[in-house]
């Protein structure tokens, strides 16, 4: 690992990306479970994935675009992002 990547995003009801620019690194990606509603991952065939039944958990995912990766929910609420490049 190089440099550390933490992120704490606030989600809005549009989609956001994870990073403004682009960001390969393997992290872990929570959706907080003090969050007043499901978070939506924007999946790979455009339609919303929810993650209101994982919140609190964490997953990990190895040298991922963060750019690529698009959120929405209550406006607020917060997906946290801990890992490296």
């Amino acid at each position: 690992m190089k440099n550390v990547v933490m992120l704490c995003v606030e989600v809005s009801s549009e989609y956001q990306p994870l990073s403004k620019q682009s960001l390969v690194a393997s992290v872990d990606i929570n959706v907080s479970p003090r969050n007043a509603g499901p978070v939506f991952f924007r999946g790979t065939d455009g339609k919303d994935v929810p993650w209101d039944s994982l919140a609190g958990q964490w997953h990990r995912f190895s040298r991922i675009d963060l750019s690529e990766i698009f959120v929405k929910g209550t406006p607020g609420d917060v997906v946290t992002v801990v890992g490296g490049t």
